[in-house]
């Protein structure tokens, strides 16, 4: 189902700007934006993507990664084809970057009440909106997030976080948690690489914080691309200092996929490294991905267990009745019952 977009300028009689992500692609007649899932029609921006999933699972919302954000629990995870950035070792490419790779739109229709029927009938507790890019399917989402709240679920952003402030502010309040992925801390690492800038990375997610989104980070940490201990001690300082001591930070063992093959799998050396940057720079959790027995929270003041998980699965949690870690009664940030 094509629908006309959100969030766009007409600039004259041909050219519109998008004014959805921060490339505010500028798009002739005929034309689409980056992301290929927006074009102009006669001066009007279409979304090609509006209620056409390629993609409808039931996840832990551990799985987001949001450990932070009603642990146990189940999110109906949904996403349509495209996305705004190229990153050559996109996990999801065969979706996110379906409308590149096959010049085409796919996917299954679904409109935002059937996924929100879909989510209660499946005992979700939220909607998350992930596996491509989501802010390429703002329109959708927007629609689906705000039947979920009239239904008591929650909803959840899995993002780059290269959306625009207009779009954050428009969302709001129905955008309850997000994950971004943080895939640098060098402005030429996503110019060259991924196809896009760091600051409205950084912007996002200041913003998300001052708006009470409930926020965690991740960062897939790529050899050779962000593997550099400045680079990253230079993350774990903007996170800590920028958006505060509690925002979890993933960090997550990349493996060999679609254009980056020949780069070896994260060292664990590296990522354990990154650990303690993490934690040497105030931040209170940090945890890593792809990596067995990683995943538990911790107490930050007495260092007890207080969620135990098993992969994407919870072992035990002494939080669930309270935000304090019935140790040392010190108040662990997130949502937990």
């Amino acid at each position: 189902m094509e629908k006309e977009a959100v969030l766009y300028d007409r600039l004259d009689e041909e050219r519109v700007r998008c004014m959805l992500c921060a490339h505010r692609c500028i798009i002739a007649e005929g034309k689409r934006g980056i992301c290929l899932v927006r074009e102009n029609r006669g001066g009007v921006l279409h979304t090609l993507v509006y209620g056409r999933t390629i993609a409808r699972h039931v996840d832990p919302v551990e799985k987001k990664p949001l450990y932070h954000f009603m642990p146990g629990s189940l999110s109906f995870s949904i996403a349509t084809p495209g996305c705004n950035f190229h990153c050559p070792w996109c996990q999801n490419w065969e979706i996110a970057l379906m409308p590149a790779e096959q010049r085409t739109s796919l996917g299954e229709s679904a409109a935002p009440q059937q996924l929100v029927e879909e989510a209660r009938r499946s005992e979700c507790r939220s909607i998350a909106y992930t596996y491509t890019e989501p802010t390429v399917f703002y329109e959708y989402a927007r629609d689906t997030a705000a039947l979920a709240h009239e239904a008591g679920l929650a909803n959840i952003y899995v993002t780059n976080g290269f959306m625009t402030s207009e779009m954050l502010d428009h969302f709001h309040p129905y955008l309850d948690a997000a994950n971004v992925d943080l895939k640098a801390f060098r402005d030429e690492t996503y110019r060259r690489a991924i196809g896009g800038a760091l600051q409205p990375v950084l912007d996002s997610m200041k913003k998300m914080v001052e708006m009470g989104t409930w926020l965690e980070v991740t960062t897939l940490i790529v050899p050779g691309v962000n593997d550099d201990l400045d680079e990253l001690k230079d993350a774990a300082e903007f996170i800590a200092q920028e958006l505060g001591p509690d925002v979890p930070w993933h960090l997550s063992r990349y493996f060999p996929h679609y254009k980056t093959t020949e780069l070896p799998p994260t060292s664990l050396d590296i990522l354990h490294r990154a650990f303690e940057i993490g934690k040497n720079a105030g931040l209170r959790y940090v945890y890593l991905g792809n990596v067995a027995g990683e995943s538990n929270t911790q107490c930050y003041q007495c260092g007890q267990v207080l969620v135990q998980r098993s992969g994407y699965f919870i072992a035990s949690n002494q939080l669930q009745e309270t935000s304090r870690c019935p140790h040392c009664s010190a108040l662990i940030a997130g949502h937990w019952h």
